[in-house]
C-alpha cells in the first residue's frame, strides 16, 4: 500500500515538473473565465457571503479537469446563478448582461475543449492559440450581432414580430440539425 502511494506521489512530482507554460496558460483562461461568470451571474448579495469560496472551487474544478463533467457543472451553476438574480433577487435582465455572459459560457467551453487536447507538457505554437481565440472571437462577434438583431425584429411588428423572430429560431435550429445530419452521413 505504501509502495502505491509513494508511486502517486512520484507520478504527480514527475508531471509538476514537466508542465509547460502555455497548457498552464490556457488553463489560467479557463479559471479566470469561470469567475468572470459567476461575477456577471450571481447579485453581488451571495458573492458577499461564504459562497464565494465554493464559487472559487467549481471555478477551478473544469481548469483541472476539463475532460470530466466539470465543465458543465460550472456552466450549470454560473446559469443557475443568472436564475437566482434574475428571479430570487428581482435583477432586470439586460441584453449587455445576458450578451456578455453567454460570451464567458462559450469562452469557457472553447477554452475547455482546447485544454482537453493539450498534454501538460504539450509543447504549443503560439499561433495555435491564436488562431484558436480569434475563431472563438469571430464566433462572439457574429452571435451578438445576429443575438441583437433578433431582439430587434419584434419592434418590427405589433403582434408578428415575436413570431416572426419563432420562425427564423426553428429555419436556424432545423438548418443546423440538416447541416449536422449531413457531416454525418459524409463520413
Amino acid at each position: 500500500m505504501i509502495d502505491a502511494v509513494t508511486e502517486r506521489v512520484q507520478a504527480l512530482r514527475t508531471a509538476a515538473n514537466r508542465i509547460s507554460l502555455t497548457p498552464l496558460l490556457v488553463r489560467a483562461g479557463i479559471f479566470l473565465t469561470a469567475v468572470a461568470g459567476f461575477l456577471l451571474a450571481f447579485p453581488a448579495e451571495v458573492l458577499a457571503g461564504q459562497q464565494l469560496g465554493a464559487l472559487v472551487l467549481v471555478a477551478l474544478l473544469p481548469a483541472v479537469g476539463p475532460r470530466r463533467v466539470w465543465p458543465t457543472f460550472a456552466v450549470l451553476v454560473t446559469v443557475g446563478g443568472w436564475l437566482l438574480a434574475a428571479d430570487g433577487y428581482g435583477r432586470p435582465i439586460a441584453l449587455w448582461r445576458l450578451l456578455a455572459l453567454s460570451a464567458l459560457l462559450y469562452l469557457l467551453h472553447t477554452l475547455c475543449a482546447l485544454a482537453a487536447l493539450l498534454p501538460y507538457d504539450a509543447v504549443v505554437d503560439p499561433e495555435l492559440i491564436t488562431r484558436w481565440l480569434v475563431r472563438a472571437g469571430a464566433v462572439l462577434l457574429a452571435a451578438a450581432v445576429l443575438g441583437v438583431l433578433l431582439m430587434e425584429v419584434p419592434d418590427l411588428g405589433a403582434g408578428t414580430g415575436y413570431q416572426l423572430a419563432t420562425v427564423a429560431g426553428l429555419l436556424v435550429a432545423v438548418g443546423v440539425a440538416a447541416m449536422l445530419g449531413w457531416l454525418l452521413r459524409r463520413r
